[in-house]
Order: C-alpha cells, then sequence, then structure tokens
C-alpha cells in the first residue's frame, strides 16, 4: 500500500524543475519500505537484494534502529564536537572492542578515505606523500577519493587529478613492491572491491601487502566502507582475511542506513589526527551515533552474521546451480553478503529487466550482476530473488525465451 499522497510522475516532474540531474534515476518514486521489501507512490512492491546501495544492511527501516533514532532526536539531535555526547562514546566503544583502537566519526565512506589519507600523510615524515591503490578499485566521490580510484572513467572531465596516487593491479605483489620508494605514506585497498565487481584477495596477498608495509614502515589501509558490520561473515573484512590494517574506513552499513562514516586506526596512530588537523561538523551527531549503537545491537541479538553466512551458502548454491545451465555466467564471486556474476555479455540490461519484474539488484563493471542483500533476508527471499534473476538472465542468454 502506498503512502504517498502524489504519483510518481508528480514527483519526478518536480525534481525535473529543481535538482540537478546528476544521478540517472529509474522513473519510480519510493516511498516506503520494510526490511528487504520497498513499495512505490503506486502502491507497487519490490525486493530489493541491493537496498540502499549496502546502506540498509538490516533491509528498510529496522525496527531497534529506527526507534533509537527517534528516541535521539527527542533528546539532541546535533550537537558540535566541541563538547562530549554520550552516543558518540558508546558508538565508538562498539566499534573498537569489535575491532581495535581508537574512532573518528564522519558522514560518508568518501569522507572517511579522505580523513584516512590525510592521517597517513600526517602520520609519517613530510617528504612521505604517495598512497598506492589498486585498479578496479572505488573509495569515493571527493576529490583525493576520486583521485585514489584507479578508474579512468571517475577522472573524465576533472583532470588534473590530485597527485600522490599511483595504481598496481589488483592481487599483484610485484608492482606493488616496485612503485614503493622513499615517498610512499601508505597502501588502500578494499578488502573486495565492490564498485570494480566484487573482486576477492588472492591467496596470500593481503598479508602480502601487511609484510610490505611493515618492512617499509608504511601503513596500511584497508577501506572497509562496502565490508563493514558482518557483510563478508565477520565483524569487519579485514577479520575474514585474516589481516590487521593500521587504518580501516566504514561507512555505508555501519549505522543502518542513517548517514554515518567512521576511521579506526591502531592507538599510536591516533594523536597525528591532533585538533585543528581534522573535523567534520556532523560526523558523530547524537542521531547517527544512536542509529550505529543499534546497528550493532540488532546485528548481534538476533545473531545476524551467522544467518546471512547460511543465506550467502544458498545464494551460491542457486547461482551454481544457474551456472551449469547458462553459458552467459562466467564467474560467480560470493563472499559473505557480497555476491557477484560475472557474465559474458553486458549486465546493465538485467537491472531493468528485473525491475519490471519486482526484483531490485544492480551491475556494476560493465559485466556484473552485483547484489549487497540485507543481513536478515529470508530464505523465501533468497529464493524468489534468485528465481526472478534466473528468469531475465534466461532471457538475456536467449532472446526467444
Amino acid at each position: 500500500m502506498s503512502t504517498s499522497t502524489r504519483s510518481s510522475q508528480e514527483v519526478i516532474a518536480q525534481f525535473d524543475q529543481y535538482v540537478i540531474p546528476n544521478y540517472r534515476r529509474y522513473p519510480i518514486c519510493l516511498v516506503r519500505g520494510e526490511g528487504s521489501h520497498v513499495w512505490d507512490a503506486e502502491g507497487n512492491r519490490y525486493l530489493d537484494l541491493f537496498p540502499g546501495w549496502g546502506c540498509n544492511i538490516l533491509g528498510y527501516s529496522p525496527k531497534r534502529v529506527a526507534e533509537a533514532v527517534k528516541e535521539q532526536v527527542d533528546r539532541l539531535i546535533h550537537v558540535p564536537n566541541t563538547w562530549y555526547m554520550e552516543p558518540q562514546g558508546e558508538f565508538a566503544e562498539a566499534l573498537c572492542t569489535r575491532s581495535f583502537g581508537k574512532a573518528f566519526f564522519c558522514n560518508s565512506g568518501a569522507e572517511a578515505n579522505e580523513g584516512a589519507i590525510k592521517l597517513a600523510r600526517l602520520h609519517t615524515p613530510p617528504e612521505k606523500y604517495k598512497v598506492i591503490t589498486f585498479q578496479n578499485g572505488f573509495h569515493g566521490r571527493t576529490f583525493a577519493a576520486v583521485s585514489a580510484t584507479a578508474q579512468p572513467k571517475y577522472h573524465d572531465g576533472i583532470q588534473p587529478i590530485m597527485p600522490g596516487f599511483l595504481y598496481a593491479p589488483h592481487n599483484d605483489l610485484n608492482a606493488v613492491k616496485e612503485l614503493i620508494d622513499d615517498e610512499t605514506a601508505g597502501i588502500l585497498i578494499e578488502p573486495v572491491q565492490g564498485e570494480g565487481g566484487v573482486n576477492t584477495p588472492a591467496d596470500g596477498f593481503l598479508q602480502g601487502l601487511r609484510q610490505l608495509c611493515d618492512e617499509h614502515n608504511l601503513l596500511l589501509m584497508f577501506d572497509e566502507v562496502q565490508t563493514c558490520m558482518g557483510r563478508t561473515g565477520n565483524w569487519f573484512a579485514y577479520q575474514t582475511f585474516g589481516v590487521q590494517p593500521d587504518i580501516m574506513t566504514l561507512a555505508k552499513g555501519v549505522a543502518g542506513g542513517v548517514a554515518c562514516g567512521a576511521i579506526i586506526c591502531r592507538d599510536e596512530i591516533a594523536p597525528s589526527l591532533r585538533p585543528g588537523m581534522h573535523a567534520s561538523t556532523f560526523g558523530g551527531n547524537p542521531m547517527a551515533m544512536a542509529a550505529g549503537l543499534a546497528t550493532v545491537q540488532t546485528i548481534e541479538e538476533e545473531d545476524l552474521i551467522p544467518h546471512a553466512m547460511r543465506m550467502s551458502a544458498r545464494f551460491r548454491q542457486h547461482f551454481e546451480k544457474l551456472k551449469e545451465e547458462l553459458p552467459i555466467i562466467g564467474e560467480i564471486r560470493v563472499c559473505g553478503m557480497m555476491i557477484g556474476l560475472d557474465l559474458t555479455i553486458p549486465a546493465t540490461p538485467a537491472v531493468g529487466k528485473c525491475m519490471e519484474r519486482g526484483l531490485l539488484i544492480n551491475a556494476t563493471h560493465d559485466t556484473v550482476v552485483r547484489l549487497l542483500p540485507a543481513l536478515n533476508v529470508t530464505e523465501e527471499q533468497v529464493d524468489a530473488g534468485c528465481a526472478i534473476l534466473a528468469d531475465v538472465l534466461r532471457e538475456m542468454a536467449d532472446p526467444a525465451v
């Protein structure tokens, strides 16, 4: 049932008049969500296996998060970071006791990565300013973050980009070694590349990066914007792969869909982000902190990480069976609730075809169907979504079907 008093077309007309058209939007106005389902203004229901582009890690409007935000709004919405506030300390403790070190809060993944890059340069000698990143990676849209992103399409029209970033092929330790010199401050990598096509690290690759950083006195930074909060089977992906970074960045699902980003760093690095050198006006605001703490509590009390891994295995089972049937499926990439199907044909048409059937998914890196389901997705939703996607891929493999 729709809760909107206006049609999608009326909302779209308003956007056309007043909103900068920098997004390619689908001609649908979403008005309400619950769990892994969302409804549009006309009352049509969709099963969303890519909710909030990974931000809605508990699905739409998770009860505990919504209640925590409502309660916090009645007390304090915003407090400047020149004051102490209880929710920020509580959420910092919740994150750091499940990982390491100390936390700094901001509002987004790009902002977290900007801060991490700045922290790396502040913590190392002045002559060290270079950061090595990886082809097909993605670190955000702000200027340093997009400069760190080794995908030329994101640099189109904004060159020259910020200097100091060197790009290595993913999973190539020798290439990384060749890029390290006396001006290198650190290495920044997504433990699992999301936008680049759900690319997982080769055996020993992250361990090799850790060793290189230790040998050359560099900082190892993990961009866990997509991989945090249980998505890969542990609270953080570094735990999944057994390699601890010096700095890691979090966002997307960290506060259950409320805008929030964070930097976690080792205790001895934290003082380098000294007063006056970095800040975030809305970062760590009480509303986001309450949402983040409620997210942690929900994941633990509902035992969602083990549940998500069972659902991950269920997705894999569906797609491995489908791969035997359809030669257009080249590779299946599953790391917890990060799922990619690399096709031998363009993947973008699958998004529209699935949407017509009531399923929301994503396509990235030209040929990869990407899913970032909520941790609490149900067996029935997994089965229903996979059935729709299977029908769509069969049609794409043979348009005569």
